[in-house]
């Protein structure tokens, strides 16, 4: 009996010695959470975080973007969020995305490499590249894709060109309705594939249906709330299955690819007589292999080939996309861009960018589809080189910075109409186009989006030879729905749209 006593009391206080320990191990853990993530008093203000998890509850993932934009009438145009470990700025309004983006361009030059980024290889290319290496890429790209056309009247061209292609495809709808996400991505990205590969790919191509599919949900995946874990619990989400082990995957099919058309350009390369931007990265592998100092490898070619595909052909897909619903919802603005066409154009002559200052109802359709759109509301996330000073507080070195877009897209006190499709808000009293400041779909400063000069010419090339030739509808008894899916970019739900061909 008396045993049975002294067991039971050491049991007892076992129990309690593991209490204790257990007790013990939270508070610490506890305050060196609050320790490790205690900011001083001059640091962007922000919903309280919680223990561990930051503010994951405080937002919708859902719309992200809204969440954001609702949070900066509480806490101001600079506040701050907690993703797991994780601090993060949001810039709201054009001001204070000016001040930091374009006044303060070089202490917001660098990307932020977040564990699923790394996880993934992507801390090479244009995009998510830093310092010496991003600066040698970007120039590098810039000066090709100029080269190739970019910007000029010499590429117009082979965007008419696969318009013809295009056209063709919808035409075979007779009228009936059609989903045409998939048509629309494949001819967009086939001008990227012509600058970048030398060559277009046929719709039907099985391989092209599913890269298309691969950048998609790749794209999707990585703005998803799945990616957001995973960088904020890095650790757990590595051995943890999901969407975000999909992306890894999606992401190593896709180099698999473009090393595939790689090597086959590597057969027939002239360095003397280059066809395209994969045979200028290979002349300057070349010339500039014996340079400590040179970036230019295979793996920054592939990864440098995967962003000009992202932005030269993402952005602009999903635009036109958007400008079919509106014009659907928009009959009457539909009609009225037609009459600017068959005033200026005519019926049958194809468009050339030259045609634009004739055009200025056009044009401010197109851009106001792209404000709308709303197509990268969060821009891509920076970072800080070194402390800096904005709107009053101190944001210190290697803080994510978010430019929320979204926040300037629909300023009321910069836009008459923010939140209804109203062409008028490019159009001065005489009827002049008028391209407003704040209008940054592209985002701004020294990360502005690459391939802004490729995306406009698509745009408007693409939108007016669709808009000559075609009246888009919906279907019977269908109503527009201009629900989107949240991601890296804002894009509509998949739906079926009409084509009738113009008498």
């Amino acid at each position: 009996m008396a045993l049975f006593s002294v067991f039971s009391a050491f049991s007892v206080w076992q129990w309690l010695d593991i209490q204790g320990f257990l007790l013990f191990s939270v508070v610490f853990l506890l305050l060196a959470d609050y320790a490790k993530n205690l900011q001083p008093a001059s640091f962007p203000p922000g919903p309280r975080a919680l223990p561990f998890v930051g503010n994951f509850f405080t937002v919708d993932f859902k719309k992200f973007h809204n969440s954001l934009t609702e949070l900066s009438q509480k806490y101001g145009d600079v506040y701050s969020l907690r993703m797991g470990q994780t601090w993060m700025v949001v810039l709201n309004g054009y001001q204070i995305i000016k001040e930091a983006l374009i006044t303060q361009g070089e202490s917001f030059a660098d990307r932020p490499t977040p564990p699923l980024t790394r996880d993934m290889g992507h801390t090479f290319g244009i995009v998510n590249s830093n310092g010496h290496a991003w600066k040698q890429q970007r120039r590098h790209a810039l000066i090709t894709l100029k080269y190739f056309g970019v910007g000029k009247t010499s590429l117009e061209p082979a965007i008419l060109e696969e318009f013809t292609y295009l056209s063709s495809e919808i035409i075979g709808y007779k009228g009936k309705p059609f989903k045409p996400h998939l048509i629309i991505n494949n001819a967009v990205s086939n001008i990227i594939c012509s600058l970048v590969f030398g060559h277009r790919l046929e719709y039907s191509d099985p391989e092209f249906q599913k890269l298309m599919r691969m950048f998609e949900r790749g794209i999707q995946i990585q703005g998803s709330i799945w990616a957001k874990l995973y960088n904020a619990f890095p650790v757990v989400m590595r051995r943890l299955p999901g969407p975000h082990q999909d992306a890894k995957k999606i992401w190593t099919e896709v180099k698999v690819f473009l090393r595939t058309e790689i090597e086959e350009h590597r057969k027939n390369w002239n360095p003397s007589d280059p066809r395209d931007y994969i045979d200028c990265y290979l002349s300057e592998m070349e010339k500039s292999k014996e340079d400590i100092s040179s970036t230019f490898d295979e793996k920054n070619l592939v990864k440098c080939t995967q962003d000009l595909f992202i932005a030269g052909s993402e952005t602009t897909s999903t635009t036109l996309r958007w400008s079919f619903l509106y014009m659907a919802k928009y009959p009457e603005i539909q009609e009225k861009v037609q009459a600017e066409i068959d005033r200026v154009i005519g019926p049958s002559r194809q468009p050339t960018m030259a045609d634009r200052t004739n055009m200025p109802y056009t044009d401010a359709v197109i851009h106001e589809v792209q404000r709308m759109g709303n197509i990268v509301p969060l821009s891509v996330p920076r970072m800080t080189t070194k402390e800096i000073q904005l709107g009053g507080h101190v944001v210190p070195k290697g803080v994510t910075i978010i430019p929320n877009l979204t926040s300037v897209m629909f300023d009321k006190s910069e836009w008459k109409t923010p939140h209804t499709f109203n062409p008028g808000h490019f159009l001065n009293e005489e009827g002049h186009f008028v391209k407003k400041e704040c209008f940054i779909p592209f985002s701004a400063g020294k990360r502005v989006c690459p391939g802004e000069k490729l995306a406009r010419m698509e745009l408007f090339l693409f939108f007016i030879s669709l808009m000559q030739k075609f009246t888009f509808s919906m279907p019977a008894g269908v109503k527009p729905v201009m629900d989107c899916n949240f991601s890296i970019t804002l894009s509509p739900v998949h739906y079926e749209i009409c084509a009738s061909l113009r008498q």
